[in-house]
Order: structure tokens, then C-alpha cells, then sequence
């Protein structure tokens, strides 16, 4: 079993208060230095996140991360196929529930080797009538229903189904996903192929031309799919993220299953499988196509889930993850990835603030831009790069721009988070993200 994490709350709110102490103090101590050194933490960080940042940009490996039509594909017999559950745990989504079990149903896979299992997690819309109708026209469709006071939100739903399957792999979906029939067939193979335990495919928007927002979104979803290339590609780590994820049950159950005391279960198993040993790859092609939220508030809304849940499983995770059960290029590539990610907006507040207040210039313009800067860099690749699914958008120097600008978000909603996380009690309320029932185009 994967060593356990200590998830409480007082736990998590007394590391979110170091964090916020260490952060401000980073980016308000270097103001009272000489003018001629203030800028030096900055530039020495600059260097080193932004050589890491490079390098995971620039480093790819095709081989590894695309996944072609291999020949040898339709040389398997049925038998050669293992058995594959595919999960679904779906709450108010009767916009979405007939499509999503009609494409699954659709997919090309061996009908003995494959079970579709939905969880109605306590909807109180139609989507517990609707299953119950459709589960009576799909053979392979197994429902479950789930009262709404069950606890445990989506991972507890996971765990519940979790106790029912019995495939040798694990298809995690979200109830908006949409997939090419063959998708199923590509990934176990070179999952098997490549010895992996799990498989992130590569998020594309279905409907990045309903608005810029969405298109926004979608060029992001690029720019993070080529990044997890690359710091794969460099001995570092990839994570998981809901949606698209292919688990062999196996190590699943050898983690402990779902952690239902954290927001986001799929960065939490991200974890808990790099401390079991079992390797996670990610797949450009053939990606798993998905709405992207199309209102600021309910951007708002998901980055807050997602902020929180990140940081609640570094913290959560902190000790062990500075051991020697990781290898070097692991830990470096983490510390930098957290510092880019998380620390560096709190210590860019922290130095804006102490700018107000001392009448001083900012100190941590220099990390900033550069961080910007492989950020558009890897915007610029990711929409490049040939790919299946929607259609990416275009990188021209305009879109670039606001691309880049609309990273900024994370330098509001990360400190914000952080600070609520210190002030506010201990939650673990999931925001759900509406699902409207976009078409591929």
C-alpha cells in the first residue's frame, strides 16, 4: 500500500499559513536591499525555473507520446485484449447522458472484455430516469445510484463503483467526454506497450469557437499537454487529470483507491502512484474531447477547485514527495513545478502590495516575464503541433498576446485560494462544472 497522507484539516491549514508566510516574506524582503541586489533573487530564480520551463518545452518524444495506428493493432485476436471498465461518475447531466452512452456503446472493443459503468451521484435532475431507460436499450451499461448524502463527491462515487468492476483497466471519464471509436483500442496498447499503470489522453475543447474564453481554454489545454510531454520526456513527473484517464485497477486498488478527503482526486492518485512506483504516461493522440466552461464566473468557479486541490496535495504529500523514494530528476522537477505554479503568484502579490506600500519598484519582474514567456512559447508549439480532434486555434502573434495575458487569472485566483485556505474552515465542497452538451465540430 502507498504510504498514507495526513489530510486534516488543521493539518492543511496550518501548512497553508507557513506558505503564506514564506511566500510574503519572499516577495517583500528583497525591497529593503540595495538597488542593485534587490533584483537578484528574482534573476537567480528566473534562471533556474525558467531553464526548467525551457526544457520541458523544447524536450519532446513523439514516440513515446503519440499514439499512431499501430498495424499490430489489428493483428490482435479477441482474447489478446484485456478486459476494460470504463467509469463514469455523473451528477445532473441530463444535458449530455444519452450522448455520452450511445458513443461509449459505439466504441470498438471486444463486447465480452467491456463493461461501461455510470454512477448517478445523487442528480436531482433527469439523469437517474434517463439511466434507468438507457441501461434497458445497452446491454454493456451498468448504473448505480447514489443518494445525495452519501459523501465522499466524486471520489466517493469512484469508490463506490470501484467495488464492482472487475477489468483489468480503468477508462475514468468525464459526462461530457466524446471519443474517437478506436480510442480505447490505441491507448491499452500502448499502455501495455510501454509498461504504464496509467494514461493521461490530451484534453481538447470541443467548443473552443463558441467564444474567446473557450478558445482560450483550448490553446491552455495545448500549452499543458506539451508541458507534461516534456517534463515526462526529462525524468520528471505527469499528472492526471480526471477526465481521459486510463488506470490499471491492479495499482489503483494497491494506493488505496479515490481519496475522498481531498477536491481533486485525480492530482491526489498522481501522487500516491509515483510513491507506489507505477509509471503514468500521456498520450497527444488520440485525446479525449471535452466542454470547455464558458462564463467567467464558472471559470472562477473550476480554477478555485483546482487551486485548492492542488496545493492540498502538496501539502498533504510534502514529506514524502523530499524523499529518497523519488529519484532526483523527480523532486527537482517537482520543487520547480511548485514554484512556478503556486508559489509564484503569492511572492508577485506579495511583491506588488510592498511596491504600494514603500514606494519602491517591483522586484520579481524579471521571473515573471520569463515564466510568461516560455508560457508563450509553449502556447506557440502546442496549437502548432499536428493533432486529432478539434481543430486548434492559431497561434498569430494577437492570440498569443491574450493567451498569455488570460495565464495572468492564476495570479488572482492562487493567492485568493491560499488565503481563504487559512482563514476559512476546512471544505470539501466540489464545484461542478455545468455541462451543456457541445457537439464536435
Amino acid at each position: 500500500m502507498a504510504a498514507a497522507a495526513v489530510t486534516g484539516g488543521d493539518y492543511r491549514r496550518g501548512k497553508t499559513a507557513l506558505f503564506l508566510i514564506v511566500c510574503g516574506w519572499a516577495g517583500a524582503a528583497p525591497h529593503w536591499l540595495e538597488a542593485g541586489r534587490s533584483l537578484f533573487p528574482a534573476i537567480t530564480l528566473a534562471f533556474f525555473l525558467g531553464g526548467f520551463g525551457l526544457r520541458a518545452v523544447l524536450k519532446q518524444n513523439d514516440r513515446l507520446f503519440k499514439g499512431g495506428k499501430d498495424s499490430a493493432i489489428d493483428l490482435m485476436t479477441e482474447a489478446d485484449w484485456p478486459t476494460v471498465d470504463i467509469v463514469v461518475a455523473a451528477r445532473d447531466e441530463e444535458n449530455v447522458i444519452n450522448r455520452l452512452v450511445e458513443r461509449l456503446s459505439s466504441i470498438k472493443y471486444p463486447n465480452k472484455q467491456l463493461s461501461i459503468w455510470i454512477v448517478n451521484d445523487g442528480s436531482t435532475d433527469r439523469t437517474s430516469v434517463l439511466l434507468d431507460e438507457l441501461q434497458s436499450r445497452f446491454p454493456l451499461l451498468n448504473v448505480i445510484h447514489r443518494k445525495p448524502d452519501q459523501g465522499g463527491g466524486k471520489s466517493g462515487a469512484l469508490n463506490q463503483v470501484l467495488k464492482n468492476v472487475r477489468g483489468e483497466w480503468l477508462l475514468i471519464l468525464d459526462a461530457d467526454a466524446q471519443l474517437q471509436d478506436d480510442l480505447l483500442k490505441r491507448v491499452v496498447f500502448f499502455a501495455r506497450n510501454n509498461n504504464w499503470s496509467a494514461v493521461q489522453l490530451r484534453k481538447a475543447v470541443i467548443n473552443s469557437d463558441q467564444n474567446y474564453l473557450t478558445k482560450l481554454q483550448a490553446m491552455e489545454m495545448a500549452m499543458d499537454a506539451l508541458i507534461q510531454e516534456g517534463r515526462l520526456a526529462t525524468g520528471g513527473v505527469g499528472d492526471l487529470r480526471g477526465n481521459g484517464q486510463l488506470l490499471r485497477r491492479d495499482a489503483l486498488e494497491a494506493c488505496g483507491g479515490f481519496n475522498e478527503d481531498t477536491l481533486t482526486d485525480d492530482l491526489d492518485l498522481t501522487f500516491r502512484f509515483l510513491l507506489s512506483g507505477s509509471l503514468i504516461g500521456l498520450l497527444w493522440d488520440p485525446p479525449v474531447k471535452e466542454e470547455a466552461v464558458d462564463t467567467l464566473p464558472a471559470l472562477w468557479r473550476q480554477r478555485q477547485r483546482w487551486a485548492e486541490g492542488g496545493l492540498q496535495r502538496f501539502f498533504d504529500y510534502w514529506s514524502i514527495l523530499f524523499s529518497n523514494q523519488l529519484s532526483f530528476s523527480q523532486r527537482r522537477d517537482l520543487a520547480c513545478f511548485f514554484l512556478l505554479q503556486y508559489a509564484l503568484p503569492v511572492v508577485a502579490i506579495s511583491d506588488l502590495i510592498t511596491t504600494f506600500l514603500t514606494s519602491t519598484f517591483p522586484v520579481y519582474w524579471p521571473l515573471s516575464l520569463v515564466a510568461f514567456s516560455v508560457s508563450g512559447l509553449a502556447y506557440w508549439k502546442g496549437c502548432k503541433r499536428i493533432s486529432e480532434g478539434p481543430k486548434l486555434p492559431a497561434p498569430n502573434p494577437l492570440q498569443l498576446i491574450i493567451a498569455i495575458a488570460y495565464l495572468a487569472h492564476w495570479f488572482v485566483v492562487i493567492p485568493w485560494v491560499t488565503l481563504r485556505m487559512v482563514v476559512l474552515p476546512k471544505r470539501l465542497y466540489w464545484a461542478k462544472t455545468i455541462h451543456k452538451g457541445s457537439q464536435v465540430l
